[in-house]
């Protein structure tokens, strides 16, 4: 990973609204976590359908994203890794560390907040919050587990940017609100249901009953195909 200008407490760095579209935004960190691999394998420049490959996307979708970062590679030489890879973390704010908040310290929350690799992308565990009594004051990962009524101190004694919720469904609006009123305006939610948020508050859902659903859905065509295949055979 490059390495990250630390910035005062509170602050971030500004950059320019190039108006990228969403689908975009979301390749970046694929792009970025391909060019991390090749630059570990020692690969300094790879053309379009190298970087492409390695990222899962086609070449010209590829060709497309980066052109909104003003980035179009060299004919007859492609990307320079170091570069593009410093260009793409700058874009998605990887430049500096982000302090995140994990509410909800059930079997999910741990797995978070005793994830190694936070650390390395720029993120850092700074608090974990729970709901129940008898879990604080317990420590994980190096953190003691602190009442959600003191989300507001923890966030701004912390300087949170971002807010976790990995709590049941029935209780994350009620954190959600609370995590907005602290001031924290980007939220990743793992619980299953839709959160109801202000205007400016930036919310990414994660739903793994919905993603193994897809996967059943493919397996599904794929058996389908098959029985398909066989019936056509006789």
């Amino acid at each position: 990973m490059t390495s990250r200008s630390r910035k005062p407490v509170g602050s971030r760095e500004v950059r320019p609204d190039r108006g990228i579209p969403e689908a975009t935004i979301a390749r970046l960190p694929i792009y970025l976590r391909a060019l991390t691999g090749l630059a570990d394998r020692g690969v300094t420049s790879a053309s379009s359908e190298e970087l492409a490959g390695a990222a899962g996307v086609n070449s010209a979708k590829l060709r497309k994203d980066l052109s909104y970062l003003g980035t179009y590679g060299t004919r007859g030489v492609g990307y320079e890794v170091s570069y593009l890879r410093y260009q793409i973390a700058r874009e998605i704010g990887l430049t500096q560390d982000w302090n995140v908040v994990i509410v909800g310290i059930g079997n999910l929350g741990l797995a978070l907040a005793k994830y190694s690799g936070f650390a390395s992308r720029g993120f850092c565990v700074a608090a974990l919050i729970d709901t129940d009594p008898s879990r604080y004051g317990e420590k994980v990962a190096g953190l003691e587990i602190t009442p959600l009524d003191q989300l507001d101190r923890v966030v701004a004694e912390c300087s949170i940017s971002i807010g976790v919720i990995a709590t049941p469904a029935n209780n994350a609006q009620n954190v959600c609100d609370r995590l907005v009123a602290a001031g924290v305006s980007s939220i990743l939610n793992f619980a299953p249901i839709v959160l109801n948020v202000p205007e400016g508050v930036d919310v990414r859902k994660v739903d793994l009953s919905i993603e193994l659903q897809i996967l059943a859905y493919h397996e599904q065509r794929k058996a389908n195909s098959v029985v398909d295949l066989e019936a056509g055979a006789l």
